[in-house]
């Protein structure tokens, strides 16, 4: 089952998700089907589905609030909710949209929703930004050792896949104002 907006947006009510998590998700959305609106307009060979990846976008970080279980962490309790929703293939997509996932090859980002879905979490923060710009956030916070040579390790493959996004939307990263114009 692929869950409509008003229907991923209920689940925000059932799983207490946090009002800020809730705008950084709508947001993801809009900059998400901006994407997939770009990259299929200037490729025919792009096929989006629009609405598996508006789900997930939507529904993300939807365990922000939810117990984790021994040896969860962050996206698997939403993984584990989703399927239990009977939301599979939701669940599979947001799988693949943490940071560490692109250096690893079981759950790196693959099909178009998977990297569009991963692209647009990593520009969005509490408003649209460049991924430059996100890994700088990061790399202020106070993170572990592992962490920082994840996210360092992470990095270059990040901005592989911002290249390939914009390049088949027919865009530049000194588009990102207008993104942020059109995607609000």
């Amino acid at each position: 089952m692929i869950p409509s907006e008003q229907q991923a947006k209920q689940l925000w009510e059932t799983y207490h998700v946090p009002e800020y998590k809730r705008k950084h998700m709508a947001l993801v959305a809009n900059v998400a089907k901006f994407f997939a609106t770009q990259c299929t307009m200037q490729n025919v060979h792009c096929d989006i589905n629009e609405e598996l990846l508006t789900a997930a976008a939507l529904l993300h970080d939807i365990d922000k609030n939810i117990p984790r279980r021994p040896g969860e962490r962050h996206p698997d309790t939403a993984v584990r909710v989703l399927h239990d929703e009977g939301m599979d293939d939701v669940a599979k997509l947001i799988a693949t949209h943490p940071v560490h996932a692109i250096r690893d090859p079981r759950i790196a980002p693959k099909t178009w929703e998977e990297k569009l879905l991963y692209l647009a979490d990593k520009m969005v923060k509490h408003e649209i930004i460049s991924v430059d710009e996100r890994f700088a956030l990061w790399r202020k916070e106070n993170l572990s050792d592992v962490d920082r040579d994840m996210l360092e390790k992470c990095y270059p493959k990040v901005k592989a896949l911002e290249a390939e996004i914009f390049r088949l939307a027919g865009i530049s990263p000194g588009d990102i104002p207008n993104i942020a114009r059109v995607a609000k």
